[in-house]
């Protein structure tokens, strides 16, 4: 069973909102951290969030990460045959 363009795009999608939730914090300095702050703010808001940065790193991850999943996927490592044996459940 092949995937359908929008089962790949649904599944990119997924997996780039879990990675840029995963590459949020690298490189951040909050406020308190870095010894300046505007008067009102919290102390923990980030100095510089750099998301063009995190946007494009995470667009990069999520790629090898979709492309090792699908060639997995078309070798037959990722068929559900496959994964509930592994799971000890009956097919």
């Amino acid at each position: 069973m092949a995937y359908t363009i929008s089962t790949s795009l649904a599944i990119y999608f997924v997996l780039w909102w879990v990675v840029l939730f995963l590459t949020l914090p690298f490189g951040v300095r909050s406020q308190h951290e870095d010894g300046e702050g505007a008067p009102g703010t919290d102390p923990g808001a980030p100095i510089m969030a750099r998301m063009g940065r995190k946007l494009l790193w995470t667009t990069l991850i999520s790629a090898v990460i979709f492309g090792v999943g699908m060639w997995a996927y078309q070798a037959g490592y990722l068929s559900i045959e496959r994964l509930s044996k592994l799971m000890g459940m009956p097919f």
